[in-house]
């Protein structure tokens, strides 16, 4: 049974979700998703379906489900005999008489709709279709249960249904060229296997309110789902389903033609509408928009695909929520003031901007002066307001490097908690904040030129370990001057790579042999074909699996587990300590990327995982789909490895 996941989305936050097999692994697998406050604010509205052909030779299921306990039914992953993921998934289906089926399901970008088509391969003089779709209105992040308060009911006019589960629950609008059939059931004791690998709820019911049925014989059967409201109708609008569907199929065949690549087309699901501006969501099924995240990403997923307007709308949307020179990390799904408690996010923003101004400058443009004037006001004030100080101890010290932290907050992307306690509290003066400030103050221009030179000065002098050579994971540890933490860690390869302005720069003579010490000890210790892990595996408290209920996950996130993001400036600092030749790139395309690519067809097809164990097989966890996972190896390809006669940024249609 081919459990690889699929992944559509709708630009608002919304997606479709499955496996190869249609057996709905997750409580976030859904047919519509559906964002009320794009990015967030999402419900589940139709979960999935049963679905069946009917010939003169029997009743044969195409869908298949999972039931307490561990009970597959029916057998319709048995019949799949083909699988593409481009342009959208398209399932292929043999029956038993020879019969063959063909799904299709896609989502149109820019509306909260899914369009589902199957059709015949071959002409048949009689084949009946019967689609039973599971309906909830649930949060995304629950499990839904039998109660009677769910409406069953439907409102039908002419070739539109229309179903509102509960009060306070958009409505689902469905439009078709079948026969809807009221058949109103609940369907009990829906399995979860990977909630349940999670030690989370894993069990649901679902309404069934009937059925559409169609002759495929007499034509192509099409179901289009909406979550109710203004931007569905748009995306539903026209003379029949019929047409519609032809509009939408050929609107998004045409837009997704313009992608070079798949992994660019990759890249194009974590864009998404916040209020009037644009954002990138961290991951699918289940994160939303963080601010480190995006500022990461956007790197890979905007300026090395060329997609430059975008890049400027996302950090022109940020920039105006700059606070005591912090940006948000997290926007809340339930709508709440974002949380401002990350120490990194905001120079991650700096030098997201400083990027984009590069990206430009090599394509012989400008922002326009309003644009520039607002980002470089932005940069201005975070420096400021981390030079003097603000919230959580975050504060320039008298050595010129960036103080950070205090207990029960975490501020680094390191930022596990179980039972209350910081599993990698990393309070004091963290490596790879270190090189992000540096970098910082640096794009901040002479104004900050004198506490760049002490801040890299003391970097210099105070982070080489000389007893295990390598750099420590932070000094000044819980604030108590000439505390260090020796444990080996990634986070120093982006004192080599993975920044503008390397803080050790292995062409500078004074640096040159620390940064090949830096870049050899990572790659011993901490290099999978999936990225880096998170500690040494002969580290105390080393984790090598990401498994169990989520205390213990939680515990291993950062004690060992690989993150493929770091892949990212890992692979930039091993081809810069060998003079960023082009023999060095080739051979770090075959040595570093190469796994990274195959696990394109590993787990979230044509994606990268969050992470994966530290130990082999090194199997792929968390969210299948990743931003910062996908946007790093774009980077990696575009800039780092490219030849150097090579032009990197290219023009894509807006």
């Amino acid at each position: 049974m081919d459990l690889r996941e699929w992944l559509e989305t709708d630009g608002l936050g919304g997606y479709a979700s499955g496996t190869v097999s249609g057996v709905r692994t997750r409580r976030y697998h859904a047919l519509l998703l559906s964002a009320t406050t794009p990015p967030t604010g999402r419900y589940a509205l139709v979960n999935g379906a049963d679905v069946s052909v009917a010939t003169a030779a029997g009743t044969f299921a195409l869908s298949t489900q999972r039931y307490a306990p561990d009970v597959t039914h029916p057998d319709g992953w048995t019949r799949v005999v083909g699988f593409e993921r481009a342009p959208w998934p398209t399932w292929r289906y043999r029956l038993e008489d020879g019969t063959e089926v063909v799904h299709e399901l896609l989502m149109p970008r820019g509306s909260p709709v899914v369009a589902l088509a199957w059709r015949l391969a071959e002409p048949l003089h009689e084949a009946r279709l019967v689609v039973r779709p599971f309906l909830s209105g649930r949060d995304a992040h629950a499990t839904h249960h039998e109660n009677g308060a769910l409406r069953f009911d439907a409102e039908v006019s002419g070739d539109r249904v229309g179903w509102r589960t509960y009060e306070g629950v958009p409505g689902v609008v469905a439009r078709t060229n079948g026969v809807y059939r009221p058949e109103p059931l609940w369907y009990r004791g829906f399995q979860y296997d990977e909630e349940r690998a999670r030690g989370l709820d894993f069990l649901e019911d679902l309404a069934a309110p009937g059925t559409f049925e169609f002759d495929l014989g007499r034509g192509d059967a099409v179901l289009l789902l909406g979550m109710a409201g203004a931007e569905a109708e748009r995306a539903l609008a026209g003379a029949t389903a019929e047409s519609a569907y032809d509009r939408l199929r050929t609107l998004e065949r045409e837009r997704r033609a313009g992608f070079r690549t798949p992994l660019e087309r990759a890249a194009d699901p974590y864009l998404v509408r916040r209020g009037e501006g644009l954002s990138i969501v961290a991951g699918y099924p289940w994160f939303s928009d963080w601010g480190r995240d995006t500022f990461i990403a956007l790197r890979g997923v905007c300026l090395a695909t060329g997609r430059l307007a975008e890049a400027r709308r996302i950090l022109l949307a940020w920039a105006g929520l700059v606070s005591e020179g912090m940006l948000p990390n997290y926007f809340p799904e339930g709508g709440q003031a974002p949380e401002y408690n990350s120490v990194d996010a905001s120079l991650w923003f700096v030098v997201a901007v400083h990027e984009l101004k590069a990206t430009l400058r090599r394509r012989r443009a400008r922002l326009p002066a309003a644009e520039s004037a607002a980002l470089d006001g932005a940069v201005q004030a975070i420096l400021e307001g981390y030079s003097r100080g603000t919230r959580f101890g975050i504060r320039a010290d008298g050595d010129g490097l960036l103080a950070a932290g205090e207990p029960g907050v975490q501020l680094t992307w390191m930022d596990a908690r179980v039972d209350g306690r910081e599993v990698t509290p990393r309070i004091g003066k963290p490596v790879e904040v270190q090189a992000l400030w540096i970098n910082a103050l640096r794009i901040g221009g002479p104004a900050w030129a004198a506490l760049h030179d002490r801040a890299r000065a003391s970097f210099r002098a105070r982070f080489p370990c000389e007893a295990r050579g390598f750099l420590y994971d932070v000094v000044d540890v819980g604030h108590r001057p000439g505390a260090v933490d020796a444990s080996l860690r990634p986070n120093q390869v982006l004192a080599v790579g993975g920044l503008p302005f390397p803080v050790l720069d292995p062409a500078d003579p004074e640096d040159a042999e620390w940064a090949r010490c830096v870049v050899d000890a990572v790659e011993r210790a901490l290099w999978t074909p999936l990225g880096l892990r998170t500690l040494a595996p002969r580290e105390p408290g080393y984790a090598p699996r990401y498994e169990g209920g989520v205390a213990r996950r939680d515990g291993a996130y950062h004690q060992g587990t690989v993150w493929p993001w770091l892949a990212g400036p890992f692979v930039d600092a091993w081809v810069r300590v060998r003079g960023g030749s082009d023999a060095a790139k080739a051979e770090a395309q075959v040595r570093f990327v190469a796994p990274l690519l195959r696990h394109l067809e590993e787990a979230g097809l044509g994606h990268v995982s969050e992470i994966a164990d530290a130990e082999p097989p090194h199997t792929p966890r968390g969210a299948p789909f990743q931003a910062w996972s996908v946007g790093e190896l774009l980077r990696l390809l575009d800039v780092t490895l490219s030849p150097a006669t090579t032009t990197t940024v290219r023009a894509r249609r807006s």
